[in-house]
């Protein structure tokens, strides 16, 4: 899928969900863990939280009826309708392919988690580290409110993630990402997040939902949202340093329908508000921004 850092998803066994309560949880979560989430093809800043990109991952091992196979591959083509760039008013749609390949739970190739490996891993959790990147934000995304603030360079990030799953009676899942731009922003950025199976999943359909919020270095803040006097002289904005600490909080929902074992459509949707330095912020036009994105996908 085309819209920055969602993820091909991983279809899981088309199995029942007839159980209730803690145990309806399981295959809803089973079910659901065969996805990684939305497809995309970066991680430029989006309302999206960082755990709908792999949402479900960690849940697989733990609810699985068999061993997974070695080889596990899905791919699709989605659009996602969001934002120009954080913090814009302007939003356009994108579209393109989405791709997921694991080996073995241990390698993953992914167009929203990057390609990594996972380096440490127990029953209900998992440690990885991955190569991903980041496309940045171009003048021309909104000549009208980014002339003279010059471009973020599209730039290679290595990004690692830890998840951890509470229990299979309460399949509480959090998530923490802390990605490192090389070029580009030149900064840290950290994702905390958790998300749950929600009641109302069936044998075809099957939904999470959760909170995330995200912290930024001020170098990353500053390429984002800060102003520095050659900027403002080109712009006309007011110069502006931004600072360190919570960059934003937000919503998000995935659901997943089953058309058959093979065929699965996926959808995601997401609010976020900035906050702190981000949000007083003379580059922004809005603190709030959404995201929509859908996709239709095939599993081997």
């Amino acid at each position: 899928m085309a819209s920055t850092k969602h993820s091909g998803r991983r279809a899981g066994q088309h199995r029942s969900l007839k159980a209730r309560g803690a145990a309806g949880w399981a295959a809803a979560s089973a079910a659901m863990a065969a996805f990684a989430a939305p497809g995309a093809f970066a991680q430029t800043p989006s309302p999206l939280g960082e755990w709908q990109y792999s949402a479900g991952i960690p849940l697989e091992k733990m609810f699985a009826p068999q061993p997974l196979p070695d080889w596990e591959t899905r791919i699709g083509i989605g659009s996602t309708f969001e934002p120009r760039y954080d913090g814009s008013s302007r939003y356009h749609m994108l579209v393109g392919p989405s791709l997921d390949i694991r080996y073995k739970d241990l390698a993953f190739l992914s167009t929203g988690e990057g390609l990594g490996v996972n380096v440490a891993q127990g029953q209900n959790w998992r440690a990885s580290i991955a190569a991903v990147y980041d496309l940045g934000r171009r003048g021309h995304d909104d000549p009208q409110h980014l002339n003279g603030l010059g471009n973020i360079n599209p730039a290679p990030e290595i990004k690692l993630a830890a998840e951890y799953v509470v229990s299979k009676n309460f399949p509480l899942t959090f998530r923490t990402a802390i990605t490192r731009s090389i070029g580009g922003s030149n900064g840290w950025i950290a994702d905390l997040g958790a998300y749950m199976p929600m009641p109302g999943s069936s044998d075809t359909f099957f939904w999470f939902a959760g909170p995330s919020v995200t912290f930024a270095d001020s170098t990353y803040m500053n390429s984002w949202f800060g102003v520095n006097p050659a900027q403002s002289a080109a712009s006309g904005l007011r110069q502006y340093d931004a600072s360190a600490g919570l960059k934003s909080a937000g919503f998000g929902i995935t659901m997943i329908w089953f058309v058959n074992k093979h065929w699965f459509v996926t959808a995601d949707g997401a609010l976020k508000r900035l906050l702190g330095s981000a949000a007083a912020s003379p580059v922004i036009q809005t603190k709030t921004g959404g995201v929509c994105d859908i996709s239709l996908n095939y599993q081997f």
